[in-house]
Protein backbone atom coordinates (compact mmCIF):
# COMPACT_ATOMS: atom_id res chain seq x y z
CA UNK A 1 0.00 0.00 0.00
CA UNK A 2 1.44 3.49 -0.80
CA UNK A 3 2.36 5.47 1.81
CA UNK A 4 -0.01 8.32 3.64
CA UNK A 5 0.64 12.27 2.36
CA UNK A 6 2.18 14.19 5.53
CA UNK A 7 3.02 17.21 3.65
CA UNK A 8 1.27 18.74 0.81
CA UNK A 9 2.38 21.93 -0.90
CA UNK A 10 -0.51 23.84 -3.47
CA UNK A 11 0.83 26.59 -5.53
CA UNK A 12 2.75 27.99 -2.79
CA UNK A 13 3.23 31.87 -3.50
CA UNK A 14 4.94 34.69 -1.41
CA UNK A 15 5.30 38.26 -2.51
CA UNK A 16 7.13 40.22 -0.01
CA UNK A 17 6.16 44.10 -0.30
CA UNK A 18 9.12 46.45 -1.30
CA UNK A 19 8.05 48.73 1.47
CA UNK A 20 8.41 53.06 0.86
CA UNK A 21 11.85 54.01 0.94
CA UNK A 22 12.71 57.57 2.37
CA UNK A 23 15.49 57.99 0.80
CA UNK A 24 13.59 57.43 -2.78
CA UNK A 25 10.50 59.22 -1.30
CA UNK A 26 8.60 56.07 -3.30
CA UNK A 27 7.79 52.67 -3.02
CA UNK A 28 9.93 49.53 -3.63
CA UNK A 29 8.96 47.05 -6.23
CA UNK A 30 7.69 43.82 -4.76
CA UNK A 31 9.83 40.85 -4.35
CA UNK A 32 8.67 37.85 -6.17
CA UNK A 33 10.27 35.07 -3.39
CA UNK A 34 8.48 32.04 -4.28
CA UNK A 35 5.72 31.38 -7.15
CA UNK A 36 3.72 28.40 -7.51
CA UNK A 37 5.89 25.23 -5.60
CA UNK A 38 3.65 22.27 -5.47
CA UNK A 39 4.97 19.15 -3.93
CA UNK A 40 4.23 16.33 -1.84
CA UNK A 41 6.34 14.29 0.91
CA UNK A 42 5.27 10.79 2.08
CA UNK A 43 5.23 9.17 5.77
CA UNK A 44 8.76 7.85 6.13
CA UNK A 45 10.42 10.23 3.30
CA UNK A 46 13.47 12.21 2.78
CA UNK A 47 12.98 15.39 0.50
CA UNK A 48 16.02 17.64 -0.04
CA UNK A 49 15.26 21.31 -0.56
CA UNK A 50 18.10 23.01 -2.94
CA UNK A 51 18.58 25.73 -4.74
CA UNK A 52 21.57 28.47 -4.60
CA UNK A 53 20.93 31.06 -2.16
CA UNK A 54 18.49 33.24 -2.85
CA UNK A 55 16.25 30.79 -4.30
CA UNK A 56 13.41 30.56 -1.83
CA UNK A 57 14.16 27.94 0.61
CA UNK A 58 13.83 29.57 3.65
CA UNK A 59 10.76 31.64 2.66
CA UNK A 60 9.04 27.87 1.92
CA UNK A 61 10.15 26.50 5.29
CA UNK A 62 8.83 29.80 7.09
CA UNK A 63 5.49 29.73 5.42
CA UNK A 64 5.50 25.77 6.01
CA UNK A 65 6.07 26.55 9.58
CA UNK A 66 2.99 29.05 9.65
CA UNK A 67 5.61 32.00 10.54
CA UNK A 68 5.54 33.83 7.45
CA UNK A 69 2.11 34.46 5.66
CA UNK A 70 1.99 32.96 2.22
CA UNK A 71 0.46 35.58 -0.44
CA UNK A 72 -1.22 32.42 -2.05
CA UNK A 73 -1.36 28.83 -2.48
CA UNK A 74 -2.40 26.05 0.29
CA UNK A 75 -0.41 23.90 2.84
CA UNK A 76 -1.74 20.89 4.22
CA UNK A 77 -0.37 18.22 6.79
CA UNK A 78 -1.99 15.04 7.15
CA UNK A 79 -4.61 16.25 4.88
CA UNK A 80 -5.40 19.26 6.83
CA UNK A 81 -5.35 22.80 6.05
CA UNK A 82 -2.24 24.69 8.04
CA UNK A 83 -4.05 27.74 8.43
CA UNK A 84 -6.89 26.21 9.85
CA UNK A 85 -5.15 23.95 12.01
CA UNK A 86 -1.85 25.02 13.07
CA UNK A 87 -1.81 24.15 16.91
CA UNK A 88 -3.34 21.28 16.27
CA UNK A 89 -0.89 20.00 13.41
CA UNK A 90 2.48 21.69 14.90
CA UNK A 91 2.27 19.70 18.19
CA UNK A 92 3.64 16.60 15.43
CA UNK A 93 5.96 18.77 13.35
CA UNK A 94 9.00 20.31 14.43
CA UNK A 95 11.88 22.36 13.38
CA UNK A 96 15.73 23.05 13.25
CA UNK A 97 18.37 25.03 12.45
CA UNK A 98 21.72 25.91 12.59
CA UNK A 99 21.33 29.57 12.15
CA UNK A 100 18.65 29.20 15.32
CA UNK A 101 19.41 30.71 18.58
CA UNK A 102 17.83 29.54 22.25
CA UNK A 103 16.79 31.76 25.04
CA UNK A 104 19.79 32.52 28.02
CA UNK A 105 18.54 29.18 29.79
CA UNK A 106 20.85 26.07 30.27
CA UNK A 107 20.39 23.09 28.03
CA UNK A 108 17.85 21.21 30.41
CA UNK A 109 15.67 23.93 30.94
CA UNK A 110 15.81 24.83 27.58
CA UNK A 111 14.54 21.48 26.43
CA UNK A 112 11.97 21.42 29.31
CA UNK A 113 10.38 23.93 28.12
CA UNK A 114 10.20 22.81 25.15
CA UNK A 115 8.74 19.39 26.09
CA UNK A 116 6.47 21.20 28.27
CA UNK A 117 5.04 23.00 25.32
CA UNK A 118 4.74 19.72 22.73
CA UNK A 119 3.44 18.09 26.54
CA UNK A 120 5.51 15.16 26.18
CA UNK A 121 5.21 12.03 28.52
CA UNK A 122 8.65 11.52 31.11
CA UNK A 123 10.28 14.46 29.45
CA UNK A 124 12.88 13.83 31.77
CA UNK A 125 13.65 10.94 30.66
CA UNK A 126 12.88 12.21 26.47
CA UNK A 127 15.94 14.69 27.30
CA UNK A 128 18.24 12.61 28.85
CA UNK A 129 18.10 10.24 25.81
CA UNK A 130 18.66 12.75 23.10
CA UNK A 131 21.09 14.73 24.91
CA UNK A 132 22.56 10.89 24.99
CA UNK A 133 22.31 10.61 21.75
CA UNK A 134 23.51 13.95 20.27
CA UNK A 135 26.63 14.06 22.89
CA UNK A 136 25.91 16.99 24.70
CA UNK A 137 24.72 15.19 28.10
CA UNK A 138 27.84 16.80 29.94
CA UNK A 139 26.80 20.18 28.67
CA UNK A 140 23.26 20.04 30.16
CA UNK A 141 23.88 22.41 32.77
CA UNK A 142 25.44 25.14 30.43
CA UNK A 143 24.28 28.20 28.99
CA UNK A 144 22.53 27.13 25.74
CA UNK A 145 23.93 30.59 23.65
CA UNK A 146 27.24 30.44 25.64
CA UNK A 147 27.83 27.23 23.83
CA UNK A 148 29.77 26.83 20.01
CA UNK A 149 28.12 26.61 17.17
CA UNK A 150 28.03 22.93 16.60
CA UNK A 151 27.69 22.08 20.48
CA UNK A 152 24.24 24.65 20.21
CA UNK A 153 23.26 22.82 16.54
CA UNK A 154 23.64 19.77 18.41
CA UNK A 155 20.65 21.07 21.34
CA UNK A 156 18.70 22.22 18.28
CA UNK A 157 18.31 19.11 17.07
CA UNK A 158 17.68 17.51 20.30
CA UNK A 159 14.83 19.79 20.37
CA UNK A 160 14.12 19.18 16.77
CA UNK A 161 12.87 15.46 17.73
CA UNK A 162 11.66 15.91 21.68
CA UNK A 163 8.03 15.80 20.59
CA UNK A 164 8.28 12.76 18.44
CA UNK A 165 7.47 14.76 15.09
CA UNK A 166 5.69 13.02 12.27
CA UNK A 167 7.54 15.38 10.21
CA UNK A 168 10.48 17.65 10.53
CA UNK A 169 11.81 20.54 8.78
CA UNK A 170 15.36 20.64 8.78
CA UNK A 171 17.74 23.90 7.82
CA UNK A 172 21.30 23.05 7.47
CA UNK A 173 20.81 20.41 10.29
CA UNK A 174 24.83 19.61 10.22
CA UNK A 175 26.10 23.14 9.34
CA UNK A 176 28.78 23.89 11.40
CA UNK A 177 28.93 20.29 12.94
CA UNK A 178 32.86 18.48 12.85
CA UNK A 179 32.82 15.73 10.34
CA UNK A 180 31.99 12.57 12.42
CA UNK A 181 29.36 14.62 14.77
CA UNK A 182 27.70 15.00 11.03
CA UNK A 183 28.22 11.61 10.26
CA UNK A 184 26.28 10.35 13.78
CA UNK A 185 23.87 12.86 13.11
CA UNK A 186 23.25 11.82 9.53
CA UNK A 187 22.77 8.57 11.07
CA UNK A 188 20.26 9.43 13.55
CA UNK A 189 18.24 10.44 11.11
CA UNK A 190 18.15 7.58 8.80
CA UNK A 191 17.19 5.65 12.04
CA UNK A 192 14.45 7.92 12.75
CA UNK A 193 13.04 7.54 9.18
CA UNK A 194 13.49 3.97 9.04
CA UNK A 195 12.22 2.94 12.05
CA UNK A 196 8.93 4.96 13.17
CA UNK A 197 8.78 6.51 9.62
CA UNK A 198 9.59 9.99 10.40
CA UNK A 199 9.28 12.08 7.18
CA UNK A 200 11.97 15.26 6.69
CA UNK A 201 12.20 18.16 4.00
CA UNK A 202 16.03 18.58 4.27
CA UNK A 203 18.13 21.91 3.13
CA UNK A 204 21.79 21.83 2.88
CA UNK A 205 24.54 22.84 1.09
CA UNK A 206 26.28 19.75 1.32
CA UNK A 207 25.31 17.55 -1.47
CA UNK A 208 27.17 14.77 -0.51
CA UNK A 209 24.88 14.56 2.51
CA UNK A 210 21.89 15.39 0.41
CA UNK A 211 22.75 12.51 -2.06
CA UNK A 212 22.91 10.32 1.43
CA UNK A 213 20.06 11.07 3.20
CA UNK A 214 17.54 12.19 0.87
CA UNK A 215 14.77 10.00 -1.35
CA UNK A 216 14.24 12.47 -3.53
CA UNK A 217 15.34 16.50 -4.46
CA UNK A 218 13.35 19.17 -5.23
CA UNK A 219 15.96 22.04 -6.93
CA UNK A 220 14.32 25.89 -6.42
CA UNK A 221 15.59 28.47 -8.60
CA UNK A 222 14.80 32.03 -8.14
CA UNK A 223 11.40 30.86 -6.11
CA UNK A 224 10.29 28.42 -8.80
CA UNK A 225 10.82 24.41 -8.90
CA UNK A 226 13.35 24.07 -11.84
CA UNK A 227 13.66 20.22 -11.01
CA UNK A 228 12.38 17.10 -8.99
CA UNK A 229 14.00 13.34 -9.64
CA UNK A 230 16.24 11.17 -7.08
CA UNK A 231 19.67 12.76 -6.45
CA UNK A 232 21.15 9.97 -9.13
CA UNK A 233 18.71 11.31 -11.55
CA UNK A 234 19.31 14.72 -11.52
CA UNK A 235 23.56 13.92 -11.80
CA UNK A 236 22.76 11.49 -14.58
CA UNK A 237 21.44 15.05 -16.38
CA UNK A 238 24.87 16.42 -16.74
CA UNK A 239 26.14 14.94 -19.51
CA UNK A 240 30.57 15.38 -18.74
CA UNK A 241 32.45 13.63 -17.14
CA UNK A 242 36.19 13.65 -15.79
CA UNK A 243 38.72 11.37 -17.34
CA UNK A 244 41.94 11.38 -15.61
CA UNK A 245 45.02 9.81 -17.33
CA UNK A 246 48.36 9.51 -15.93
CA UNK A 247 50.35 9.99 -19.16
CA UNK A 248 53.84 7.97 -19.62
CA UNK A 249 54.55 9.70 -22.66
CA UNK A 250 52.79 12.63 -25.23
CA UNK A 251 51.48 14.68 -22.18
CA UNK A 252 52.00 17.72 -24.32
CA UNK A 253 50.38 16.21 -27.41
CA UNK A 254 47.50 14.74 -25.58
CA UNK A 255 46.96 18.29 -23.87
CA UNK A 256 46.74 19.70 -27.44
CA UNK A 257 44.77 17.02 -28.96
CA UNK A 258 42.07 17.45 -26.54
CA UNK A 259 42.20 21.44 -26.17
CA UNK A 260 41.49 20.82 -30.38
CA UNK A 261 38.35 19.07 -30.11
CA UNK A 262 37.13 21.91 -27.23
CA UNK A 263 37.95 19.60 -24.19
CA UNK A 264 38.68 21.47 -20.85
CA UNK A 265 42.07 19.93 -19.63
CA UNK A 266 44.39 20.16 -16.63
CA UNK A 267 47.37 18.84 -16.12
CA UNK A 268 49.40 18.40 -12.99
CA UNK A 269 52.77 16.26 -12.76
CA UNK A 270 51.87 13.07 -14.66
CA UNK A 271 48.33 13.40 -14.82
CA UNK A 272 46.31 15.04 -17.26
CA UNK A 273 42.63 15.65 -16.34
CA UNK A 274 40.12 15.55 -19.27
CA UNK A 275 36.46 17.21 -19.14
CA UNK A 276 34.64 15.14 -21.71
CA UNK A 277 30.91 13.54 -22.50
CA UNK A 278 30.83 10.45 -20.96
CA UNK A 279 29.62 8.52 -24.05
CA UNK A 280 32.69 10.23 -25.76
CA UNK A 281 35.22 8.43 -23.94
CA UNK A 282 35.81 5.56 -25.78
CA UNK A 283 36.46 7.17 -29.29
CA UNK A 284 38.53 9.77 -26.89
CA UNK A 285 40.85 6.58 -25.83
CA UNK A 286 40.82 5.21 -29.51
CA UNK A 287 41.82 8.48 -30.90
CA UNK A 288 45.20 8.71 -28.73
CA UNK A 289 45.90 5.18 -29.23
CA UNK A 290 46.15 6.30 -32.75
CA UNK A 291 47.99 8.79 -31.70
CA UNK A 292 50.81 6.98 -29.69
CA UNK A 293 49.98 8.16 -26.08
CA UNK A 294 50.61 5.78 -23.62
CA UNK A 295 48.83 5.95 -20.64
CA UNK A 296 47.79 4.16 -17.62
CA UNK A 297 45.87 4.28 -14.31
CA UNK A 298 43.02 5.48 -15.70
CA UNK A 299 39.63 6.59 -13.82
CA UNK A 300 36.35 7.97 -14.82
CA UNK A 301 34.66 10.27 -12.50
CA UNK A 302 31.00 10.88 -13.09
CA UNK A 303 28.82 13.56 -12.42
CA UNK A 304 27.61 13.98 -8.93
CA UNK A 305 24.67 15.80 -7.37
CA UNK A 306 27.29 18.41 -6.62
CA UNK A 307 28.51 18.93 -10.80
CA UNK A 308 24.30 19.09 -11.04
CA UNK A 309 24.20 22.08 -8.32
CA UNK A 310 27.07 24.08 -9.83
CA UNK A 311 25.15 23.86 -13.11
CA UNK A 312 21.67 25.13 -12.43
CA UNK A 313 23.43 27.82 -10.40
CA UNK A 314 25.35 28.68 -13.45
CA UNK A 315 22.69 29.19 -15.19
CA UNK A 316 20.95 31.20 -12.56
CA UNK A 317 23.90 33.70 -13.33
CA UNK A 318 23.19 33.58 -16.45
CA UNK A 319 19.94 34.39 -16.71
Amino acid sequence: MPSKIVLEVNNLTKVFDGGFSFRKMKRNEPTLAVYKVSFKIHEGEIVGLLGPNGAGKTTTIQMLLGTTAETAGTIKYFGKNVKKNRPELMQQVNYSSAYAKLPWLTVFENLMVFAKLYQVEKPEERIEMLLSEFGMSEYKHKIANALSAGQLTRVLLAKAFINFPRILLLDEPTASLDPDIADSVRKFLLKQQQKYGVAMLFTSHNMAEVAEVCDRVIFLRKGKIVAEDTPDGLAKTVKNCTLRLWVGDGLKRLKAFAQGRGYPVKVSGREAEVVIKEDEVAAFLNKLARHNIKYSKISIDKPTLEDYFIAQSGRENES
